[in-house]
């Protein structure tokens, strides 16, 4: 029995403390005075009870009422009822301020009259039973005895409330009265362990809907804090209450506050997990909240912060619980579509369907935690049980590792507390408890069959109700209630003060009375906790294909070759077992087969079966997952130490000192595992073997050994079976009985706890005490780090990679091993002993026992250290040495390696299947060209073959040191992780006899020829010569003067015996003076018809040479054939009328550095301007012609990105006539760059349709455009186009279907006007970053926007030309652009372009590389290559710039010419630039033309090679950026989607991708013709030797033509009607490049060994790259 309420409170306002901001509450009476014995009065109820704070009304209220729940220090919850009511406040003072009620603020000045101020006062009932109603029941009749003024004493029924007692549970009624007339009934659950929800848990799924409940759910289990706000407190008492319900069977052990008041809302910022609600009027208060998730009960919604990663209910549990609840809650769902529907059954009751929803939870509960008894450890039995839950075990039979829902339950406070209450075998049960139990087949029935599923949740939910509301006949209950409209009576008394000493009187008597007619309370029914199900996985999928009968077999039969000595048959088969290990039931096989010959006594092993055992334990260790580590582990641990070798008299070698390495080992949560399940099963064999007539308990089982035999029906009785026996039988035992099963309990750890200490000195003690790699933290996976540059290869950065610097010793001093390794052994024994109630004594003496055992160990294991050296060393496969290519040296001899299988499944057999080439055995290579691992596949059966996989060293991004599992023997080496941006990745474990010190020599040596000094050490020129003596500047800085250049091109020349030059100083002064020239005195130069030419620009005679050898560069040659005018003075026409001329003032390279030294320019422009044109654009690279339309003749222009600060005003319209020159604030260059804009228009031939219309593409659609669109002829004519690759926007704000369209056009005629507009094109390309094939038409990137030009009157050519089109676009960088204005006489368009910069290019591809050669096998089954592929966005940026490029083909196409001024000029101007050339002209589409486009176009516009390759020491530091990469990669999409147009095939371009950054050819060393030059590498030093010329690509790539047609395409065969190409560039028509994962392991890559000649063998004739019998290759995306 226990007291219905403990204490009756009255709290009031507080007047003396009004003044003071908010008011207060103070405690007028309590009842009784003194505290009960247990039950301390309650903190602070004054706040509680006025959750918002004591404010004054100035009306009356009608009473409320709400519980409160407060929490003691012991956690026990005590419920306060409180009902309130309103006051007239008769003691206030005018002058006090009043403090407006939360509705209402304004505030009347002035005296305010008594009665219109009303004060709160409280009646409180505290209790630690929960009848909310009882006592909503018990206040309401105390305020109705008052307010009605009844002729009952009001101290009577206080001491009737406080004296009242009602049983705890049991299902009894209980009818009491407090003596006015009242007759009140007590309903008691049936069993009290089950939460009593009353319609709480339906109402919180009507505020909040299915999916907010569930997410809160997952909340509170996963220890989040939540927060309901409602405008209600009765609201937010039945929500928390509702959720701690939904957790039974576990209990919620936090903070619980259903109602917060005001004064303690900094609760809401404390650390701990909470649930708690606080009143609406704080909303602006909790919304600041970051890591707190508010519920809206009002609003129905709930708010989680980002910062919270909410864990979901693991699959099938998830949606099966969303199903049924749907089910429940929404009942006509089901029978919503019939025709005709049944009629409507009454609604359900409230509190029924809140059970039927509880129900739902407690199934679910039953579901997550089936089996949780299987993996229960039972520790002791007496005095009381001690259990321990193997969480490890349970989750991974449950096959939830990956999920992280369970795991951060079963961390949690409320599960621990569920073991250690609901562990023991012998104890009350519950409904839970049966549930729990069911089999599991049953739960998967009821899901296959809705119907079964109902019927039990029915059956579910009545058994709750009926724990709730056993009696269906209530008895007759009466309370009365105060009359209505009471509360606003006017003259009400104040409630009064009650009579202490009367109240405790009559207390005294009814408590007196009590004592006679005491009630026993029925005793609590104990029993055995049904066991229930095994654990099983809760996805129900089979566990793997792996656990074949065959695979076991093939375990079975090696070990069985191994222990009969069968040497040839154990190498056969052992890589086939080592492999079948990877799957589980193999390795438990190995454990069982293992333990069988323990016990035949075959634990002495020859040093060959010593090798093998031990290898095959390393590889079960390895390939356990973590689900099951322990499982293994523990298995294996006793195996451990019965396997030995005999190394000399008296010293054998145990296998434990061969698996020490694996972390499992180190993990202190195994160890106490695996000591806990060994002290059941000892404890277990303790009481079976004791018969039950035996009063003498004897503990012989100290030592641990097999267990003894038993008779069948013992053998199968579990530990828990017989706690629970002897639970039952233990009230009924003597003392001293008690004490020895006590005390021969304990004496079992104890002796366990001594055996685990000394295995784990075992396998803690390092075998080699200078490799001290065993407590380190284990590296988890290969991560790589994010850093910007992809090369760290600092030695010193590699140092701190490694692990050694946090590891769990020190350093490699024998005493800090033997410290660490007690100190580690010190903490388990502290922890396992204390929990499992070994005596202080026992501690003691185990503690002081350590380190002696430890010492001794390590005696032992020196001389089994010293003796294992002597053995023989094991027969290691013979070093094949590389073939290697003319001039290619040895740098460091083989150092012996396993090559480790990588991310990539092609070579291991994978899911493809196909022979298990790796890992394979061999020797890693450096020489003065590449890295190259050449070795045999270790697997025996796959043959003898080599496998090669090499790359050249400069393409290496990352060297990393990395601890690898050595595949063969299973222990842990030193290994090196080495990428190349030739999408290659060598990955191999150091053999024992490879140093440390020489893993560094072999890296400082990589190191240095990864990063050659200068280019004369590179391999293209090094190959075979001594290096050239010609030592030139090493780095020149930009700003080198023109004096020391000129001196070093002369230097660089009269060395290689061609140029001979003088007159510098001449040169340099007239340039300067030419910089000088105002305004004025070169305007009619600039752009001038006729006239003198400046002396600079006639050609001396001295310099022949040099235009001799520029003539004959490609640049000049295609600029011949292209027809774009022949080298003439500045100002002298040519005869033909040419729009352009070739002008050679760039031949020593002084007006730009990166340009080649003959360019095209408008013919009139003197050279002399070029240079003040040039200061405008970056790098002072300004727009040149770099190729003609045939047909059209519209001229592509490429330059640099304009200057910032010659923006301002740039394009502005200027009137010469009236602006004064000298006033002009303009500098003289952006004048210039004006002039020399007009220069390049007037140019530029008018060809346009005849018609007249101004389509731009003749396949265009109708336009789009609405007249509000037009511009004035104020605003600059711009034609933006968007290509920002944010990546973030989605596909559909518009992908260009080039295959039907590009731009729309419109011919609108104004109606007003009747006159024809020009259309500027508004091509708004918006990013896309998803896949989607067809856009519709509403999609269409491209828009055109009318522009309402209003010309100045009387030009009517303007307005004629104004018809057509632009005659020129400028593509431009969208920020750089945004200032200018146009002049709206040039007939020119700004395009604004936002583009892929070459961060995002290398962050792209660093994310490629990883997905095409990735380090480690994806763990989630979710990162498969295509989506890695996809995240890396290399395909987007393709799909970009052949958009750019497709978008500057129609409008070359449609006759206007386009100037591309993108960042510097070098990078994705060059990428489109030769885009553009390719598609539009067949030319370049051939071997000789595709050659002079990358030598025209990348190479003399000085595409930066050496920087973006990363192949120089100066770009060490920027990493790799793949811009003709990706230019390769468009040729290569183009390629695939018209065959027949490409003379050369796709190994042509493969070819090239592998050798631009390869340093195999000079070609691609340096970043300009200038930079070239300098170093004499420019041309051709045909007179000179071989020795200095390096090797030059097309020079190899023309020798191999004609030796045979290896990069000849066989289909090709030109259309001449169709010369443009205009491919399909959405992201579906682009594929994966097979560059990226093909690889020939049996040759390496086929692009070396392919230029070598060998007209002997045939069958190493390259003709296709396929002469590889053995070629693994990639292609998902084919």
């Amino acid at each position: 029995m226990a007291r219905l309420a403990d204490y009756f409170i009255v709290v009031g306002h507080d007047q003396e403390k009004t003044g003071s901001g908010e008011g207060s509450g103070r405690i007028i009476q309590r009842f009784p005075k003194k505290d009960w014995d247990g039950t301390a009065f309650p903190q602070g109820v004054e706040m509680f009870c006025q959750p918002g704070g004591w404010r004054l009304s100035r009306e009356r209220k009608p009473p409320t009422f709400f519980t409160v729940v407060l929490t003691d220090i012991d956690s026990d919850r005590h419920y306060c009822s409180c009902l309130t009511f309103y006051e007239a406040e008769v003691n206030l003072q005018g002058t006090k301020t009043l403090e407006g009620d939360g509705d209402e603020d304004e505030e009347e000045d002035g005296l305010i009259q008594p009665a219109q101020v009303f004060a709160p006062k409280s009646l409180i009932l505290v209790s630690r039973l929960d009848y909310p109603e009882i006592f909503r029941g018990c206040l309401g009749l105390i305020y109705t005895v008052y307010i009605d003024t009844l002729n009952f004493p009001l101290e009577g029924l206080v001491a009737n409330l406080l004296t009242c007692t009602v049983p705890v549970a049991g299902g009894s009624q209980k009818l009491f009265s407090l003596g006015a007339g009242d007759r009140q009934l007590i309903q008691t659950p049936i069993n009290d362990s089950l939460p009593v929800t009353n319609k709480s848990l339906s109402l919180l799924f009507q505020q909040l809907g299915i999916q907010n409940v569930l997410s809160l759910f997952c909340a509170v289990l996963t220890e989040h804090k939540v927060l309901f706000h409602s405008t209600s407190y009765q609201r937010l008492g039945e929500a928390c209450r509702a959720l701690d319900a939904m957790m039974f069977p576990l209990k919620y052990s936090y903070p619980y506050i259903p109602i917060l008041p005001s004064r303690l809302l900094e609760v809401l910022s404390s650390p701990t997990p909470f649930i708690i609600g606080v009143h609406s009027m704080f909303q602006s208060e909790i919304h600041e909240l970051l890591d707190v998730i508010i519920a809206d009960l009002d609003g129905g919604t709930i708010k989680i912060p980002e910062c919270i990663h909410l864990s979901q209910l693991p699959e099938p549990l998830l949606h099966n619980t969303q199903t049924t609840l749907s089910m429940v809650l929404h009942p006509d769902l089901e029978i919503a579509d019939n025709a005709f529907p049944p009629p409507r059954s009454a609604p359900s009751n409230l509190k029924l369907l809140d059970k039927e929803v509880r129900a739902v939870f407690l199934r679910l509960f039953a579901q997550l935690f089936q089996g949780y008894r299987s993996c229960l450890q039972l520790i002791r039995i007496h005095p009381e049980p001690v259990i321990h839950f193997h969480k490890a075990a349970f989750l991974g039979q449950r096959g939830l590792i990956e999920n992280d829902f369970l795991p951060k339950v079963l961390d949690g406070m409320a599960f621990a507390g569920f073991v250690s209450e609901r562990g023991p075998p012998y104890r009350a049960c519950d409904l839970f408890d049966e549930l729990v139990a069911f089999d599991v087949e049953r739960f998967k029935e009821e899901e296959e069959n809705p119907t079964k599923l109902q019927k039990h949740m029915r059956e579910l939910s009545e058994q709750l109700y009926r724990n709730e509301n056993p009696n269906p006949h209530m008895a007759f209950q009466k309370v009365p209630r105060p009359s209505e409209g009471s509360h606003l009576r006017v003259h009400v008394v104040p409630f009064p003060l009650l009579e202490e000493d009367k109240v405790e009187d009559l207390m005294q008597e009814g408590l007196a009375k009590q004592n006679h007619t005491n009630i026993s309370a029925r005793p609590e029914r104990k029993c055995v906790v049904p066991a229930g199900p095994p654990v099983v996985s809760i996805t129900g999928k089979a566990s793997s294909v792996f656990n074949s009968a065959r695979r076991l077999e093939v375990v079975r039969s090696c070990i069985g070759f191994i222990f009969e000595n069968k040497t040839l048959e154990t190498e056969k088969a052992l890589p086939a077992a080592l492999r079948a290990l990877k799957g589980r039931a193999a390795r438990q096989c190995l454990t069982e087969e293992l333990s069988l010959h323990v016990q035949q006594n075959r634990a002495i092993l020859d040093h060959q079966q010593f090798d093998h055992i031990v290898r095959m334990m390393n590889c079960a260790l390895q390939d356990c997952s973590n689900s099951e580590e322990y499982t293994v582990a523990a298995a294996l641990l006793p195996l451990t130490t019965a396997f030995y070798r005999k190394l000399a008299p008296g010293v054998n070698q145990f296998a434990y000192t061969c698996v020490q390495e694996h972390p499992i080992w180190t993990n202190q949560q195994f160890w106490e595992a695996t000591f806990y399940s060994e002290v059941q099963n000892q404890i277990r064999a303790l009481y079976l073997n004791t018969p039950e007539d035996n009063q003498l308990i004897t503990a012989k089982l100290k030592e641990p050994g097999p267990l003894p035999p038993a008779s069948p029906s013992e053998s199968e009785r579990t530990a828990m079976d017989l706690a629970a026996e002897q639970l039952r039988a233990w009230p009924s035992l003597s003392k001293e009985k008690q004490q020895e099963l006590v005390k021969s309990e304990e004496s079992t750890v104890f002796s366990q706890a001594i055996h685990y200490a000394s295995l784990m000195v075992y396998l803690l003690v390092p075998l080699d005490a200078s490799k001290n790699k065993l407590l380190r933290a284990a590296p988890t996976a290969d991560w790589e780090s994010g850093s910007n540059s992809i090369v760290t290869n600092s030695i010193a950065g590699s140092v701190a990679e490694s692990f050694d610097t946090e590891s769990g010793f020190e350093d490699s001093e024998n005493s800090d091993v033997a410290n660490s390794v007690v100190r580690f052994i010190a903490r388990f024994i502290d922890k396992v002993c204390t929990e499992s109630g070994v005596t202080q004594d026992h501690i003691k003496n185990l503690h002081s026992m350590i380190p002696g055992i430890v010492a001794i160990q390590m005696e032992t294991l020196e001389a089994v250290h010293r003796e294992s050296r002597r053995l023989p060393p094991i027969q290691k496969p013979k070093i094949l040495r590389p073939a290697l290519l003319p001039g290619e040296e040895l740098v460091t001899e083989g150092l012996r390696v396993v090559l480790d299988p990588d991310g990539r499944e092609e070579a291991t057999g994978g899911l493809l299947g196909g022979p298990h080439i790796l890992p394979a055995e061999g020797a890693l290579f450096l020489t003065t060209y590449r890295i190259i691992f050449k070795g045999t596949p270790h697997d025996p059966l796959v043959g003898e073959q080599p496998v090669i996989r090499s790359f050249p060293v400069s393409t290496l991004t990352k060297d990393k040191k990395i601890t690898i599992q050595n595949q063969l023997h299973q222990n842990m080496q030193e290994g090196l992780q080495l990428r190349s941006a030739s999408f290659q990745l060598i990955k191999v474990a150091f053999d024992e006899e490879v140093t440390s010190e020489m893993v560094e020599i072999f890296r400082k040596h990589l190191q240095r020829i990864r990063y050659p000094q200068s280019i004369f050490s590179t391999f293209a020129f090094a190959a075979g010569q001594t290096v050239p003596q010609l030592l030139l500047p090493k780095q020149k800085e930009r700003n080198t003067g023109l004096r020391t250049l000129s001196k070093t091109i002369v230097k660089g020349a009269k060395r290689a015996g061609k140029i001979t030059m003088g007159r510098q100083s001449t040169l340099q002064k007239k340039n300067e003076k030419g910089s000088r020239m105002t305004w004025h005195e070169d305007d009619d130069v600039s752009v001038s018809d006729e006239g003198e030419p400046p002396a600079s620009s006639t050609l001396k005679a001295t310099e022949k040479s040099t235009m001799e050898q520029l003539v004959e560069r490609a640049c000049f040659r295609d600029y011949q054939r292209l027809g774009l005018g022949t080298i003439t003075a500045s100002s002298s026409r040519s005869k033909s009328g040419e729009q352009f001329r070739v002008t050679a003032v760039n031949r020593l390279y002084s007006l730009c550095r990166s340009y080649p030294g003959l360019l095209v320019v408008p013919q009139s422009v003197q050279d002399s301007s070029l240079q003040k044109v040039a200061r405008c654009y970056r790098h002072n690279r300004l727009p040149v012609v770099c190729w003609k339309h045939p047909r059209t003749k519209a001229v592509l222009l490429r330059s640099g990105g304009f200057h910032g600060k010659s923006v301002v005003g740039l394009f502005k319209s200027q009137n010469p006539a009236t602006t004064a020159p000298a006033a002009s604030s303009e500098s003289s260059s952006s004048l210039e760059q004006e002039k020399y804009l007009q220069a390049i228009l007037s140019s530029i031939p008018a060809y346009f349709k005849s018609n007249g219309s101004n389509t731009l593409s003749n396949r265009s659609l109708v336009g789009l455009s609405p007249a509000s669109e037009r511009r004035s002829s104020r605003i600059p004519k711009m034609a933006p186009v968007y290509l920002d690759i944010s990546f973030s926007n989605s596909f559909t704000r518009g992908v260009l279907g080039y295959r039907d369209k590009l731009f729309t056009h419109t011919n609108q005629k104004s109606s007003a006007k009747g006159r024809l507009h020009n259309q500027g094109v508004w091509a708004s390309l918006r990013s896309s970053s998803r896949f989607i094939q067809h856009p519709s038409a509403a999609e269409v990137g491209a828009r055109l926007a009318g522009k309402d030009l209003a010309p100045p009157i009387g030009s009517e050519s303007l307005q004629a030309l104004l018809k057509q089109q632009a005659a020129l676009y400028i593509f431009g960088e969208k920020s750089h652009l945004r200032g200018f204005k146009l002049d709206s006489m040039l007939n020119c368009e700004l395009v604004p372009v936002e583009f892929a910069d070459s961060r995002q290019a290398k962050a792209s591809f660093k994310k490629l590389l990883r997905a095409c050669s990735p380090s480690a096998m994806p763990t989630d089954a979710e990162d498969s290559f295509l989506r890695a592929l996809e995240e890396s966005e290399w395909i987007l940026q393709l799909h970009k710039l052949l958009q750019l490029a497709l978008i500057l083909v129609e409008l070359l196409d449609s006759g206007s010419s386009v100037l591309l001024s993108l960042e510097d000029g070098w990078d994705i101007t060059t990428q489109v630039v030769s885009l553009v050339q390719l598609l539009s002209d067949p030319f370049y589409r051939t071997l000789e033309g595709f050659q002079v486009l990358v030598e025209k176009e990348w190479l003399s516009f000085g595409h930066k090679f050496s920087q973006r390759g990363n192949l120089t020491p100066s770009s060490q530091g920027s990493g790799f950026t793949p811009v003709f990469l990706q230019f390769l990669d468009c040729v290569h999409q183009v390629h695939n989607q018209y065959p027949l147009e490409f003379e050369f095939n796709q190994h042509y371009l493969k070819f090239l991708a592998y050798h631009y950054i390869s340093n195999r050819f000079k070609n691609f060393l340096l970043d300009s013709d200038y930079e070239r030059l300098e170093h004499g590498t420019l041309f051709e030093d045909k007179g000179d030797k071989q020795a200095k010329r390096g090797i030059c690509v097309w020079e190899c790539i023309n020798r191999m033509h004609r030796r045979s047609p290896v990069f000849f395409n066989y289909l090709y065969s030109p259309s001449d009607a169709e010369p443009v190409l205009k491919p399909s560039i959405s992201i579906p028509n682009l594929t994966k490049w097979e560059f990226y994962t093909a690889e020939t392991l049996s040759t390496g890559p086929s692009y070396d060994w392919s230029m070598l000649a060998v007209p002997s063998e045939s069958t190493e004739e390259p003709d296709t790259i396929a002469t590889s019998k053995r070629r693994i290759v990639l292609a998902l995306l084919q």
